[in-house]
């Protein structure tokens, strides 16, 4: 069974031969083949170099093309705004932010994304990915959020003051930056994604009530817009941090994966997102993943798994550090190798781990 038949097998509640193991790696992607992060977030074809060997090398089921914070800013308002690093992304300076004057909203156009800017970069970085890796492998494209761009735009403290000093201008910047998304996806699927994430980091600071009242709308007509052109792609959502007072409204988005970041809680998300709504991660990229040891980061997956039931698939709660000791990896991998969604054990062979034994009795799961 190939990556996509895995996923999608998950998603749709069918029998699959083992777990789907998708932790984020960006930076220790980079880091694991020898390249430069900044040349990683630059280079769309080294970007695809280190998503194949990391995939490779570790048994990772997907290719990751999120990167970075600036693909979309640039694209739409030029690199003023932007410090870049000599080995980490590109980051947005807020005292140089694009909108620092508000009125420049209004001459924004939503960008091409095959235009030959950052957009495309990705875009073709798609293209490689898909070419060498054949069509079984899944590859996830990736979108800012409504909220992420609007606060890489104007800056994240000076957005937050705008949703209490001028709740108009909010609205009609979240609009526009959906319409980026609404825009961008589509590049990406026909370059041969057959996931959309869609990351909006910011959430978990404005709290349910504004969340409902400005954001949601946003992120839903993203998706159902997605949902309803492209109803064969997986469409998965990620907001970083402890958003479980966004859970019960979160649940209403049409989509298929949610990523849980480690520090909100797994229970809740499983009680208030639905039973049969399928969850990713929730393993710590820092106690567990960095800190941990080899045996503490299969008992982690192995809570995970307990807690999610059989819609789960293995991951970090957010990016892997690229300090992130290989055994520990291995390890996550090898929990999902080991274990079919039934919590039954798997018959494939599991991830290599020099320090971890594969012995492990199998976890009931409902």
């Amino acid at each position: 069974m190939n990556s996509i038949e895995r996923v999608r097998g998950l998603v749709r509640g069918e029998d699959v031969d083992r777990l789907p193991v998708q932790p984020m790696g960006m930076m220790f992607a980079a880091r694991h083949a020898g390249i430069p992060f900044i040349d990683y977030t630059r280079d769309g074809s080294k970007m695809a170099e280190a998503q194949l060997r990391f995939a490779e090398d570790f048994g990772i089921d997907c290719l990751l093309t999120c990167s970075d914070p600036a693909r979309e800013v640039i694209d739409i308002a030029g690199a003023g705004s932007v410090d870049w690093f000599v080995d980490q992304g590109p980051a947005i300076n807020e005292d140089r932010a694009a909108l620092l004057e508000k009125e420049r909203l209004r001459t924004f156009r939503v960008p091409d994304p095959t235009g030959g800017g950052r957009m495309h970069d990705r875009v073709r970085s798609i293209e490689e990915m898909r070419r060498r890796a054949g069509p079984g492998m899944s590859i996830v494209g990736w979108v800012e959020g409504p909220l992420a761009l609007a606060a890489e735009l104007r800056g994240l403290n000076t957005i937050m003051l705008d949703f209490v000093d001028d709740p108009d201008f909010v609205r009609a910047l979240l609009a526009f930056c959906a319409d980026v998304a609404i825009a961008y996806a589509p590049a990406q699927i026909a370059a041969g994604a057959d996931t959309i994430g869609m990351s909006d980091a910011a959430a978990g600071l404005i709290g349910p009530t504004l969340y409902a009242e400005f954001l949601w709308p946003e992120q839903n007509r993203v998706l159902t817009t997605l949902r309803h052109r492209h109803p064969e792609v997986l469409l998965r959502q990620h907001m970083c941090g402890r958003i479980d007072p966004l859970f019960r409204k979160m649940a209403e988005l049409p989509v298929d994966i949610y990523e849980i970041d480690f520090p909100a809680s797994l229970q809740r998300a499983r009680t208030e997102l639905g039973e049969q709504r399928v969850l990713a991660g929730n393993v710590s990229t820092i106690t567990d993943l960095l800190q941990g040891t080899p045996e503490h980061v299969y008992e982690t997956c192995r809570r995970c798994h307990q807690i999610s039931g059989r819609f789960h698939i293995v991951g970090a709660g957010c990016e892997l550090s690229p300090f992130t000791p290989a055994a520990n990896l291995h390890a996550l991998v090898a929990y999902a190798r080991d274990h079919r969604p039934d919590g039954s054990r798997s018959a494939t062979v599991p991830a290599r781990s020099e320090a971890l034994r594969s012995d492990h009795t199998p976890v009931p799961v409902v």
